[in-house]
């Protein structure tokens, strides 16, 4: 399941408006991630032809089962990272850049090893 950097952004910021707004719709991603509601709309026609989201007569987005299991992966590797590298002394703002830049370069095998170590020295 190999999507593009950019769709897994889309997917994982559709998922964070989700719990934080209830409902998403093109407009709340353009202003989320500070792009044109033009590009938004050409990315969102992109994941609909895909099967990642369905968007209703209303403009309402919703993540399907495969577009939710990436977004939940990568949100759960976003917020792994980030919140280890918090740990270390970065700052919360520089973490979430540089979580954001690991979650889609990192192998599963990698991911799973680090979250396994994390977990064992959390204890």
């Amino acid at each position: 399941m190999k999507i593009h950097e950019s769709a897994e952004n889309y997917l994982e910021t559709i998922l964070i408006l989700k719990k934080r707004l209830g409902q998403v719709r093109s407009i709340d991603i353009a202003s989320e991630l500070s792009f044109s509601k033009p590009s938004v709309s050409v990315a969102m026609k992109n994941l609909r032809l895909n099967g990642y989201i369905d968007v209703s007569k209303d403009g309402y987005i919703t993540l399907l089962e495969k577009g939710q299991e990436i977004a939940e992966r990568i949100y759960e590797r976003h917020t792994l990272f980030s919140d280890w590298l918090i740990t270390l002394g970065v700052s919360p703002e520089v973490a979430a850049e540089d979580a954001c830049r690991i979650e889609h370069v990192i192998s599963d095998e990698t991911f799973e090893a680090f979250k396994a170590h994390t977990a064992k020295h959390q204890s």
